[in-house]
């Protein structure tokens, strides 16, 4: 069933959100958390399985040691402080797609504890941005359960297990995010955090990055947490900031008609923008967790903790000062460069070929952004090596083509990859004319041609002179140097 959200912006007024995420990021391991199966996205169903996965009796479990890295990558990344000696416990529910009838996750000790994630956020009522952190209360390992699929008929579930045994990090926020595109902004870094650190490529239309939301209400003013309903089925970050706004204005027109909240979990309808009950909230007691006999407890030695320290990527925040003080780009360029891992290495990568760091950020942050997509990158499928570029960036600044050159050099890169920027100018007539009597040969031309334009210009009509620069690059078909004319032309007016 689903209430009816129909609110005034007054009652709204009267109260405020309180929303805690629950992050789910599985791991780009090449096997399971607890099995050798197969670790991969799109197989034909019932194939990345084996008795383990399926829970057989006798068979006993073995921790993936990658996982173990990549969680504590995680952690590290946020500044938590990782725990060194861990035990993983059994979460027992029976449901279908869960085929040894728990999940062995972390209950009383999490493999990361604390952290924070800092966002650039939107003020709904102003506008403004402001920075905020939002705090982590801790990052735990477990296994991802299996697929149930409904294809229509409502009488039949199918179940797909090789999602079944998947690694996962769960990252479960404070209950300290206060508006929508907070819990947006706040996905949006961890997606991006991920994928510099390599442990989750963060695809929510592939369900590689899940997120559940829990959201309560009080007055505002009020410090007491309300009663929180979380909200799954969210596979998108847009999705995730139109549950939070639903469940707000749900939970506001409940209290106001004196209905009553009720700690429960729903369904995020996409389509309809609206959330339905699924069932009533279950309390860690209902799991009753017991620490998993099978496995043995994971200790964290400070050299295995320092060799994961030391192969830790630059994140971020990291690239971003360095762009803006090694590389003197303004805060705009480097905020946009960092935004992936693969743009932010691309850049860099030219950048150790040339010394025109601005013209190389504005032609990453155009022609290149305009030709290529993150994943194009992130294959190594994008024809033009960053080598190529310097050398065209270089060229640019040589004065040896212009941009509007450049650009259909850069067009023929793209399909010629392996042939030199230089050479390509060359072939095609593109590289720039800054013979000094070639020019002044066309200035006198076109001076010529316009003696009218010529009197108008003595007159004060200084703005002529941009007719008469256009008028020599049409003759010399675009392979004039601009700049050279410009001057060329002014020093020939003024001794007219």
């Amino acid at each position: 069933m689903v209430a009816d959200a129909t609110v005034s912006p007054a009652a709204l007024a009267k109260y405020e959100a309180v929303i805690g995420l629950e992050v789910h990021c599985q791991l780009l391991t090449d096997s399971k958390i607890f099995a050798a199966d197969v670790n991969a996205f799109g197989a034909a169903p019932n194939t990345n399985i084996s008795v383990i996965t399926l829970g057989h009796p006798g068979t006993l479990p073995k921790l993936n040691r990658k996982a173990v890295e990549y969680a504590v990558r995680m952690g590290l990344a946020c500044g938590s402080e990782i725990t060194r000696h861990n035990v993983f416990a059994r979460k027992n529910y029976f449901y279908p797609d869960l085929p040894k009838g728990y999940q062995l996750s972390q209950d009383k000790g999490p493999i990361c504890v604390g952290g924070s994630v800092p966002i650039q956020a939107k003020d709904p009522e102003t506008g403004q941005l402001y920075q905020t952190t939002i705090q982590l209360h801790h990052i735990h390992l477990e296994e991802d359960a299996g697929k149930s699929i409904h294809d229509g008929d409502e009488w039949a579930t199918q179940l797909d297990y090789n999602r079944a045994g998947t690694p996962l990090i769960e990252m479960v926020t404070d209950p300290c995010i206060k508006t929508a595109d907070e819990a947006g902004q706040y996905l949006t870094e961890v997606r991006r955090l991920v994928r510099y650190l390599d442990i989750c490529d963060g695809n929510m239309e592939e369900g590689s990055l899940r997120c559940d939301v829990n959201v309560s209400i009080r007055p505002k003013g009020a410090t007491h947490l309300g009663t929180k309903v979380e909200v799954k089925n969210l596979n998108s970050i847009r999705n995730v900031m139109r549950a939070v706004d639903s469940e707000f204005q749900r939970q506001v027109a409940l209290t106001e008609s004196n209905g009553r909240i009720i700690q429960e979990t729903r369904t995020f309808d996409a389509a309809t923008g609206l959330s339905y009950g699924m069932r009533e909230k279950e309390t860690m007691n209902d799991y009753r967790y017991f620490p998993d006999p099978d496995l043995t407890p994971v200790t964290i030695s400070d050299a295995w903790l320092a060799d994961i320290e030391a192969a830790m990527p630059m994140l971020p925040a990291a690239r971003f000062k360095k762009f803006t003080e090694q590389y003197g780009l303004p805060e705009y360029d480097a905020a946009l460069l960092t935004d992936s891992k693969e743009l932010a290495e691309y850049y860099e990568a030219v950048c150790e070929n040339t010394t025109s760091f601005k013209i190389a950020s504005n032609w990453i942050m155009g022609p290149v952004k305009s030709q290529l997509n993150e994943k194009a990158l992130r294959d190594r499928q994008f024809p033009v090596s960053a080598h190529r570029l310097a050398e065209l960036v270089n060229l640019i600044d040589a004065g040896t083509v212009s941009q509007s050159a450049a650009q259909q050099v850069f067009s023929l890169m793209i399909d010629q990859p392996n042939v030199a920027p230089a050479d390509l100018a060359n072939a095609h007539g593109l590289v720039q004319n800054r013979n000094t009597d070639t020019l002044q040969t066309l200035v006198e031309e076109v001076l010529a041609a316009w003696p009218d334009k010529v009197i108008q210009y003595k007159k004060g009509k200084k703005n002529l002179l941009g007719m008469f620069v256009g008028e020599v690059m049409k003759k010399s078909k675009g392979s004039a140097d601009p700049k050279l004319v410009n001057e060329l032309l002014t020093k020939t007016l003024q001794s007219a």
